[in-house]
């Protein structure tokens, strides 16, 4: 006979030593012992006898208990072990009080951080410190929906730092991505948002593209009596034309004077890939000049307060500014501009070398991205060509206008 409220609330132990089973049907029984009323389910799976814990009196009420009853019997129907069931669910409670997005985005952050450089790392710390955690680092990763994450990102966006919330967005993809192979979640719901932000409008920084004005520009910066290390990083920006950020970071350990190379770890690359640099002998001299007084520390271009950081990111045009060129005349990025224009315009070097050595993705013909060696030997000779026709365009000699492509 199924049991009522009133005989539940009202039933003692008897003061039997296993206790007191009273049945409901179906296998639930109630089962009251000294130390408390309990709710069982007695059933079978695989040909075994199991009993399955439905909770406890009054926490759990007999119709919360029924409604426990029917949920394990269509488990069972299903051909599921309701106790198998019971504990994944624990299991998967449990977890989620421990892998919030700000346990798991540590974790990636501490997994992953030999990837990057330190003030890359300490960039990325920043953004997530001050941006995401705040704002959806105590939700369980698994219980974050798209507009949680997209909602964060868009604080960043509405100060109208576009490009970061862009970056910050693919490093909370990047934590979603570890969160799937430890098993935290099964899908990256960050996929595709990226559509949902704002679009840059194309930047265009001020750059010398004339010859005789690049003439004019190299012979200020022979003349500038500026820090050593600044000194040497204007001599040296022209001749590399990598980006401003990727010049300052420049370390010793990725520098090869005797191959005359400078591999630059992928972790500093807007790319993210290795990006090998062949140095041409003026770059050399200047570098081997430049190491009798940063070699003995990390960075090549150290700043002027500390050795124990690379150059601000504004000291190169600060310097350009002190030798009267405005930023709309000229700036550190312009140097990337400079080569690409007068490599092709003026010498006439392969376009696809330029590219490459402008650390732009090029496809072959199957549409396939190059590695980062692909023409590394024609590109060693057209850097060493673009140096030599710099030193002439410093002594003012062999100007040669700029050819109109039609």
């Amino acid at each position: 006979m199924p049991l009522s409220d009133t005989f539940v609330r009202q039933v003692k132990h008897t003061g039997a030593k296993a206790g007191d089973k009273h049945t409901d049907g179906d296998g639930m029984y109630l089962h009251v012992s000294s130390t408390g009323k309990y709710w069982r389910l007695n059933y079978r799976f695989s040909g075994k006898q199991k009993t399955l814990a439905l909770g406890v009196y009054p926490a759990v009420s007999l119709s919360a208990a029924r409604k426990k009853r029917e949920a394990a019997r269509e488990l069972l129907a299903a051909g599921t072990d309701p106790s198998a069931a019971k504990r994944e669910e624990k299991r998967v409670a449990a977890r989620a009080s421990v892998d919030t997005f700000q346990a798991v985005g540590r974790e990636w952050l501490a997994k992953s951080s030999a990837r990057r450089g330190e003030t890359t790392q300490a960039r990325v710390v920043s953004w997530l410190e001050k941006n995401i955690f705040p704002a959806i680092g105590h939700i369980p990763i698994a219980d974050l929906r798209a507009r949680d994450v997209l909602d964060a990102v868009r604080i960043i966006e509405q100060r109208g730092a576009i490009d970061s919330a862009k970056r910050v967005l693919g490093y909370c993809g990047q934590i979603f991505q570890y969160a799937i192979v430890t098993e935290a979640v099964t899908v990256d719901v960050t996929a595709g948002l990226y559509r949902a932000l704002e679009t840059k409008q194309q930047q265009h920084y001020a750059a010398i593209t004339s010859p005789a004005q690049a003439g004019a520009l190299l012979r200020s910066i022979d003349a500038y009596h500026g820090h050593p290390f600044v000194t040497a990083a204007l001599r040296v920006a022209p001749l590399v034309f990598v980006r401003p950020g990727e010049l300052r970071t420049a370390e010793w350990g990725e520098i090869d004077l005797d191959a005359a190379e400078w591999r630059i770890p992928g972790a500093k690359m807007k790319m993210g890939v290795e990006h090998i640099v062949p140095l041409a002998d003026q770059v050399v001299a200047v570098l081997r000049d430049l190491q009798r007084i940063t070699g003995a520390g990390r960075y090549v271009f150290p700043s002027i307060r500390t050795g124990s950081r690379p150059m601000s990111d504004n000291t190169v045009n600060a310097a350009l500014r002190g030798m009267g060129y405005s930023k709309d005349v000229m700036t550190g990025h312009g140097f990337r501009a400079m080569a690409r224009t007068m490599l092709d315009e003026v010498l006439g070097e392969r376009v696809d070398l330029i590219e490459h050595q402008l650390a732009h993705q090029v496809k072959d013909v199957n549409g396939r991205a190059y590695n980062r060696t692909a023409h590394l030997p024609a590109r060693r000779e057209m850097m060493q060509r673009w140096a030599d026709y710099l030193d002439k365009l410093r002594r003012g000699a062999d100007v040669v206008p700029l050819r109109h492509n039609v």
